[in-house]
């Protein structure tokens, strides 16, 4: 460098000029505090424009949620239909509709078979909700068909794919999702900071869009 008085060469860890003892200024030191680093373009739904995740809103996720019921219905009303014919549950239920008529008490056997077919078709319906739920959203899709065509899926809370078992506590944690009054435990994720339902706070999950 060189002084701004005489044009002397001066030495870039010189105070003053050693010719005509002119003060030097330093050029600034840039802060490092203050440099920006680009964000992680590679973590699902971070967006390096805005540097924060975009996450999925209430109405988003209630349209995929509708999608996935219409495909999982497809799925599993043929499968009760069959269920129902081959175990005479058809014939079952007109016995039992008899009783106001002929005022005979149903048999208790049949009560019971009536019972245990009932619960046999929920935990059946349970098994592939749950399945199709903690399968897809820990794919490579990370996200059901329905979160897929709206273009959002599920992360934990650094971004990251889900493993199997973190989309299955996700999924049950729904339970307690639904007990709130109202399905405001849902209703949550329309307001939340960071858009999540009372089920993504429990499990420590994000859905966020493209």
């Amino acid at each position: 460098m060189y002084c701004s008085k005489c044009g002397s060469a001066v030495s870039a860890d010189s105070a003053f000029c050693t010719s005509c003892g002119t003060p030097q200024s330093r050029p600034a030191i840039a802060n490092p505090a203050a440099i920006s680093v680009p964000p992680n373009v590679g973590v699902a739904g971070y967006s390096a424009g805005r540097g924060q995740f975009l996450y999925a809103g209430f109405w988003l996720r209630l349209v995929a949620y509708l999608l996935d019921s219409i495909l999982m219905g497809a799925a599993i009303v043929p499968l009760f239909i069959v269920f129902a014919l081959m175990t005479g549950a058809a014939a079952h239920l007109h016995n039992l509709g008899d009783f106001p008529r002929n005022g005979q008490p149903p048999d208790p056997a049949l009560v019971a078979a009536m019972f245990s077919l009932i619960f046999t078709l929920a935990a059946v319906a349970i098994l592939i909700t749950w399945l199709y739920h903690a399968y897809f959203e820990s794919s490579a899709w990370q996200g059901t068909p329905g979160k897929k065509v709206m273009s959002i899926y599920v992360t934990d809370l650094n971004g990251q794919r889900l493993s199997f078992l973190h989309a299955t506590g996700r999924f049950f944690s729904k339970i307690v999702t639904g007990l709130i009054p109202f399905a405001l435990g849902y209703i949550m994720a329309g307001f939340t900071e960071r858009k999540q339902a009372l089920h993504d706070m429990i499990a420590g999950t994000l859905v966020v869009r493209r």
